[in-house]
């Protein structure tokens, strides 16, 4: 489905080469100020323009059509939609029989049955982020109206390629004619003690479910992470040094039972290849039947990891938003 959140609820919409993508939020509350200006920043965030990300540049304006009046929220559903202008569709018609390997191509041809926008990926492209930034906005905005808090989000790339120097890992694809992966970092500071539940609404479960909505995110871990499975108990666990819940360490990711304890919320993401990749590949030919190499043209990121850390306080903050009405209820 195309929906997330109990509470606060989102609802995406759209094709990269359609008329327009955006997003529908329900469970906004009401008297939040919300203006153009304040989507801004972390929209140009989003944007390509650096080395390694695609040419494919659009104006990313939110027009507003319900919800905000007078620059507040009303309570009723917030639909932002953002339209498509520079799109360039013909190249997909013409490399439309050979599914990318690694993409969505195939899956979604059978399971969408032929019917399927297939124009720069349709309904699966990363160009439906823009929409997640916009909820992400408003998201951060309810949680510090709701906890009456200040809680700051912050990512940053870990590495590009294997290598901590971004600009050595962009080269290495330069150099390769090929695509690369990254790992993005975020740390969420400020959230008081208690959000979150046991078991299945648990903050890594939640928040680990909209990560995964960012295309090309193939993994997750929170804290230590997978190092936890070398290290022993007495070396892993957070020693508590105030009443606050202040840890001398922090390699709970700030989570202890899926609920926040006051320290920073640390999690990372693995970001794979770009499945479109200018290198010469092999892939089945739904049309002759056979395999077939080919190249495959077009406007791409060479690195999505790039562009992946406004989404992800974004998605963070969408999912802490649902989790920050749902405790208060």
């Amino acid at each position: 489905m195309n929906q997330f959140g109990r509470f606060f609820r989102i609802t995406i919409y759209g094709e990269s080469h359609g008329p327009e993508v955006g997003i529908v939020i329900d469970g906004c509350p009401p008297g939040i100020a919300i203006h153009e200006e304040d989507f801004l920043s972390d929209l140009k965030r989003r944007k390509p323009g650096v080395k390694g990300t695609t040419p494919r540049i659009e104006d990313d304006i939110p027009v507003f059509s319900s919800g905000i009046f007078n620059g507040f929220s009303t309570g009723s559903p917030i639909n932002i939609n953002f339209i498509n202008s520079n799109t360039r569709s013909e190249t997909y018609t013409k490399q439309r029989d050979i599914p990318r390997p690694g993409h969505a191509d195939f899956t979604g041809h059978i399971k969408f049955k032929g019917f399927e926008d297939y124009r720069g990926g349709g309904h699966f492209s990363g160009r439906l982020t823009v929409a997640l930034v916009a909820a992400g906005v408003i998201a951060k905005k309810v949680i510090n109206h709701h906890l009456k808090s200040k809680v700051h989000f912050q990512s940053e790339i870990v590495e590009i390629a294997g290598c901590p120097d971004i600009q050595e890992g962009i080269q290495r694809a330069i150099e390769a004619k090929d695509s690369v992966g990254g790992i993005v970092q975020c740390t969420i500071k400020g959230l008081p003690v208690g959000l979150g539940e046991s078991f299945f609404d648990s903050v890594e479960s939640v928040i680990s479910h909209i990560a995964f909505s960012i295309p090309a995110v193939k993994g997750i871990e929170f804290g230590a992470g997978f190092k936890a499975a070398r290290m022993f108990g007495s070396e892993h666990n957070d020693a508590i040094i105030n009443p606050d819940g202040l840890t001398l360490t922090n390699h709970s990711g700030g989570i202890n039972g899926g609920i926040s304890n006051g320290n920073d919320i640390v999690f990372r993401v693995v970001v794979k290849p770009t499945s479109s990749t200018p290198k010469e590949q092999h892939s089945w030919n739904m049309a002759s039947g056979e395999m077939e190499s080919f190249s495959y043209k077009g406007r791409h990121d060479l690195c999505i990891a790039l562009r992946v850390p406004v989404i992800l306080e974004a998605v963070a903050a969408i999912a802490l938003a649902d989790l920050a009405l749902l405790t208060n209820r």
